[in-house]
């Protein structure tokens, strides 16, 4: 889907957004505007055996929301834009692509090494079963703004939370239940946090918590043929590349209880050359996180056929 650039040093990086982009009305106009966009949603709808491109049109927001749906949703929404960009001419020739969290999947498509149908079907049930493991072991999530790396693991040491995303200097993202998640969210405060945010997700993301999801992932992974990467993608265990099939199924089970290194994967990127980012899906949240790792580089945005025509590579 996407071709690797062939200039010997990297300058173009895709990358993906995960849980907490969506919004009702993604991805319309380009299902009005663009065909291969259009074929996108429709074979989404006819994978999942229900109409997921109507939840994304028209809401309701609430159900959108909910994990089993937004993770399939914006999975969908981010390859209708990237193959719209396609349609459009644009020259998408990245040198490495990541994406954040449920947006790790959406980079596998782009690099071949999943089909569509197979990705959108195996993130609903990753989306389901992080749903039913928030049942089970209630917990949440909080970003935690303006606290040094340090401090706040010894906050989660204290009350048994984890740190769960290095989003960007000065916002961690921890998960725990939701008591330990209270005690954490006091504690950051009483240390220095500037702020302190829930965020509105249905249980303890990249956290022991999702233990119970492990079993039932390794089996929907297995299912499915994964491929070679004809791009580089870099992962967010562990802000290295991943080339290979196997590292890609380790790296899938691994993310869903560990934490996800986005600020060390963008470095990295920039460490091996990349000069201009594009966010490709639905919102702007990894593109203002990227501005903030790194206020040098170029970001772009593609999102909607406006921001399509936009783009000057």
């Amino acid at each position: 889907m996407l071709e690797l650039e062939t200039a010997s040093t990297p300058k173009v990086a895709c990358v993906f957004p995960g849980q907490g982009s969506q919004a009702v009305g993604m991805g319309y106009a380009l299902y009005q505007s663009s065909r291969l966009a259009r074929e996108i949603f429709e074979e989404a709808d006819s994978a999942l055996q229900l109409p997921l491109s109507r939840l994304c049109f028209e809401g309701p927001e609430e159900e959108l929301r909910e994990t089993i749906n937004a993770q399939p949703a914006i999975l969908t929404t981010s390859i209708a834009c990237l193959k719209a960009a396609s349609e459009f001419g644009i020259p998408l020739k990245p040198a490495l692509v990541a994406g954040h969290s449920l947006g790790e999947y959406t980079a596998l498509v782009a690099a071949n090494v999943i089909g569509f149908s197979d990705s959108v079907r195996l993130v609903r049930e990753r989306g389901r079963l992080m749903q039913e493991a928030g049942k089970t072991k209630p917990g949440g999530m909080a970003a935690i703004i303006g606290l040094d790396e340090e401090s706040l693991e010894e906050v989660c040491m204290e009350t048994g939370s984890q740190i769960a995303n290095f989003n960007c200097a000065g916002q961690i993202v921890i998960s725990g239940t939701r008591e330990s998640l209270a005690r954490s969210m006091d504690l950051a405060k009483a240390r220095g946090a500037l702020r302190v945010i829930p965020l509105q997700v249905s249980g303890a993301f990249h956290s022991i918590l999702m233990q119970p999801t492990v079993e039932g992932m390794t089996q929907a992974i297995s299912q499915v043929n994964l491929g070679l990467p004809q791009v580089p993608i870099i992962a967010n265990s562990t802000a290295q590349p991943m080339t290979s099939p196997d590292e890609v199924k380790e790296e899938l089970l691994r993310q869903l209880c560990h934490c996800v290194q986005w600020q060390p994967s963008v470095e990295y990127m920039v460490d091996a050359g990349v000069s201009t980012f594009i966010e490709i899906g639905p919102g702007q949240i990894l593109s203002g996180l990227i501005r903030r790792i790194n206020s040098t580089v170029h970001v772009l945005n593609i999102s909607d056929p406006e921001s399509i025509k936009a783009i000057n590579l």
